[in-house]
């Protein structure tokens, strides 16, 4: 038997890097090419190109906070982004149902703070509808942190308990 260590999953972070492009990209697409507070149909009666901005979090908590907010997020991002980083140090690399979502909330946090430190806001840009319900605009990173929210907490529902050893009690 090898007393090597296992190999961490901090590789993972290469999915939130990728995130973290991806949203960037977006968003110099959406500032380049989308007017302001325009709907332009994707797909009529359900999705629109919206550009807008957040100063606050989801559902655009806070937003008018007078300012002070940007550094809470900012803060926050960071900090969450470092407990997970550690996390994944910890966690093994084979281990994809936990690696992948922490990753994906990484990746979508710092994109976020991108925005926060070079515009002071966030960039929406996806706008869902159905008849006169609209659903607050996002961007790729909520989609990002939300998807790895939800695999976090699927993954957690689902997961196998090590079967138990009748024998030694081993498992209980």
């Amino acid at each position: 038997m090898s007393n090597r260590p296992h190999p961490n999953a901090l590789i993972w972070l290469l999915v939130s890097v990728a995130i973290i492009a991806l949203d960037q990209w977006s968003k110099a697409w959406v500032l380049s090419s989308l007017p302001e507070y325009q709907p332009i149909p994707v797909i009529e009666g359900f999705w629109n190109w919206y550009r807008t901005y957040n100063t606050g979090a989801a559902f655009s908590f806070l937003s008018d906070a007078g300012g002070w907010q940007k550094y809470l997020f900012t803060a926050l991002a960071v900090v969450i982004s470092g407990v997970i980083a550690y996390w994944l140090a910890r966690t093994p690399r084979r281990d994809w149902r936990t690696a992948l979502p922490f990753s994906l909330v990484v990746g979508g946090a710092l994109g976020n703070v991108v925005d926060r430190l070079i515009h002071g806001h966030v960039i929406d840009f996806i706008q869902w509808y159905w008849r006169d319900f609209y659903w607050p605009a996002f961007n790729i990173a909520d989609s990002a942190i939300v998807g790895g929210a939800a695999a976090i907490i699927l993954f957690g529902l689902f997961q196998r308990k090590p079967a138990s050893d009748v024998r030694t009690g081993a498992g209980e």
